[in-house]
């Protein structure tokens, strides 16, 4: 069975797709947001003050840039909670076939993924730096540094997986078991990351053109996941995306706003640094992965279609001749 195929491991009901993004909504965006809600409320001079700082998710009341980020985290710490939950509960099919298609997790493609681009990227940031010095700021504060290294390498793999594993796993399998195909849920599930992360700051200050960056994000972890039959390439590629995000370089108009070692103080703009990834990196990524893991029929796998299991398809045909 292939990696979408997972999905008839368990209950397929429209109603429990519904109560799952339900329950894991509550826990993401309900549940998840208390502890954030209490700090800000504490650190807030007057219920005025909190309300007027609630329009930018709290960051203006001074609240430590370390234990906000373990804030946001956590909220995405509950979501993946309650997906497991329901996986298991709800569709009652093991949460490992959410992750892979594999008969057990390949830790070495996680980290294979998570070591190349964390050195890729590190790489591309670091040429920035030398080329244009004069925008960016030395920023190293050692216990704060290394709270937020700590933090980041510890508990930032918490969101970006609760994403990869909505969007590429649970999403992607539901909607290609639902429309019996590769491509769409590939596309779907890529714009509907790019659009949810349309109320990040760098939106505001740069315009819709950053959703190319975004939905191109999306498409390399989508199409990774299908070519490759499993997330742990995915997860291991946006974990350290976003690690590497968080500690090296911060603005203070991007999401992650922290004590990172350089502070980029260079007007807001689109440049180079928007279409290097989708245009060159990524595809340069794909052809390496392509060639260790040795991918074959791409259009089969990226377009193809999703036919029932045939001990599912066997079973169904059992139970419609004895109805």
């Amino acid at each position: 069975m292939n990696f979408i195929q997972q999905a008839y491991k368990g209950r397929n009901e429209w109603f429990i797709y519904l109560m799952t993004l339900f329950v894991v909504g509550f826990g993401w965006q309900f549940l998840g947001v208390i502890p954030l809600l209490i700090t800000a409320f504490g650190h807030a001079e007057d219920i005025n003050e909190f309300h007027a700082a609630a329009q930018s998710n709290f960051t203006g009341l001074g609240i430590n840039s370390n234990l906000y980020l373990f804030l946001i985290i956590l909220m995405f710490a509950f979501g993946l909670l309650f997906l497991m939950l329901g996986v298991k509960f709800l569709h009652k099919r093991p949460f490992k076939t959410v992750i892979t298609s594999r008969n057990r997790i390949d830790w070495k493609r996680f980290w294979f993924s998570f070591i190349s681009w964390g050195l890729i990227s590190f790489f591309v940031v670091t040429i920035g730096i030398m080329i244009e010095p004069e925008h960016y700021t030395w920023n190293f504060k050692p216990l704060s540094f290394l709270v937020l290294v700590l933090i980041s390498f510890l508990f930032l793999p918490i969101q970006t997986s609760f994403e990869e594993l909505l969007f590429r796993g649970y999403l992607m399998q539901g909607l290609g078991i639902l429309v019996k195909n590769r491509w769409f849920p590939l596309i779907m599930t890529s714009v509907i990351f790019g659009l949810l992360h349309g109320a990040n700051p760098e939106v505001a200050k740069l315009g819709p053109i950053t959703m190319v960056f975004y939905i191109g994000t999306g498409l390399l972890f989508g199409v990774v996941t299908l070519l490759d039959e499993g997330m742990e390439l995915a997860l291991g590629l946006h974990a350290i995306n976003n690690i590497v995000a968080a500690f090296y370089v911060t603005t203070d108009w991007t999401v992650f706003q922290t004590d990172a070692l350089f502070i980029d103080s260079s007007e807001p703009s689109v440049g180079l640094e928007m279409f290097l990834p989708v245009l060159v990196l990524y595809p340069i990524l794909l052809f390496f992965f392509s060639k260790k893991y040795e991918w074959k029929n791409w259009k089969e796998k990226l377009f193809g279609k999703i036919d029932l299991p045939r001990q599912e398809a066997m079973s169904q045909m059992v139970n419609d001749s004895n109805s």
